[in-house]
């Protein structure tokens, strides 16, 4: 071939696109807080990351797993439509099986958004932390149906009932693994990056409202929302004592929030991402807008602030 025809030929081939960075992602419980991943996921994506693995527990697990479902932006749209009184609707009471909720009417519903799926077949590496409550260990579920695994995940103690999973009783993985970095720590990622919610306070986050509008009290409305006030307090602008259900809430995460810090002192990631503790209550599901863009604007400044001299630390 002649020199010309080489050159040619070079210049008509297009050249390979640049490799980009991949990084294994845990992500932290927290409730309603935990939203604020689905900002932080699209934000390192847009940065130019590619996430390969993801470990979650609680609600880093739901959203984790959605991500790697491929539907974070379908749920990303239905959870932010979701008003206060939608929020209440998808909640399956119940006084027996060592829970307040069942958790079945929203795992269905998120079924129907994302479809059922087993985690070996998903398109990256994915674990779902939970904890077996007789036998004190932590469970890394990393194959079988993602809802099971999720719905095991989330069972906060006392709030939803245990779920089981080949013969074992599974609650929220928070327990005993908070920040699941663990799980990743083998991983072949370029970055291992975690994102907890008990990071420092920040001042000027509004007061909670109420969880029902005026004109809804009324009836059958009415009593419940004096129910839910005796678990759930309305938001009031003097200084007022907690409901059951935000203390308990309050010191699960009091209890989280020390044991994330020990475990991530022994593992420690290429970067944490920390958001505040204070930016929502656990059941704040319809600020879901806002929380997106709390964890957007926090994972940013955490990487811009990243000393990882453009090459792979681990």
């Amino acid at each position: 071939m002649q020199n010309a025809d080489v050159h040619q030929a070079l210049r008509a081939t297009p050249a390979a696109a640049p490799r980009k960075p991949s990084v294994a992602l845990a992500l932290g419980a927290g409730g309603a807080k935990g939203l604020a991943h689905i900002g932080v996921i699209e934000e390192i994506e847009a940065q130019g990351f590619e996430i390969v693995a993801i470990a979650g527990s609680s609600m880093g697990a739901l959203i984790g797993g959605i991500h790697a479902a491929g539907k974070l932006d379908v749920y990303r749209d239905w959870v932010c439509a979701l008003a206060r009184l939608d929020v209440l609707r998808l909640i399956d009471w119940t006084f027996t099986g060592g829970g307040l909720i069942k958790g079945e009417r929203i795992i269905e519903t998120l079924r129907g958004l994302i479809g059922d799926v087993q985690i070996e077949d998903l398109p990256l590496a994915f674990t779902a932390v939970a904890t077996d409550i007789e036998r004190g260990r932590e469970v890394w579920l990393s194959s079988g149906c993602l809802f099971d695994a999720i719905r095991a995940s989330i069972a906060i103690p006392t709030v939803f009932r245990p779920h089981i999973i080949d013969g074992r009783r599974l609650i929220d993985g928070a327990l005993l693994n908070p920040v699941p970095v663990t799980p990743l720590v083998r991983d072949s990622a370029d970055y291992l990056i975690a994102v907890s919610v008990d990071g420092p306070a920040v001042t000027g986050m509004p007061l909670e409202p109420s969880i029902l509008p005026a004109a809804a009290e009324n009836g059958y409305r009415r009593r419940v929302g004096e129910f839910l006030g005796r678990l759930i307090p309305h938001g009031e602008s003097h200084p007022r004592e907690p409901g059951t259900f935000e203390l308990l809430l309050q010191s699960m995460d009091l209890m989280q929030a020390n044991l994330s810090r020990l475990r991530l002192a022994a593992y420690a990631p290429d970067l944490l991402i920390q958001l505040p503790h204070n930016m929502a209550l656990a059941y704040e599901f319809y600020r879901a807008r806002e929380l997106i863009e709390v964890g957007r604007m926090h994972a940013r400044e955490a990487m811009a602030n990243w000393p990882r001299a453009g090459a792979p630390q681990r």
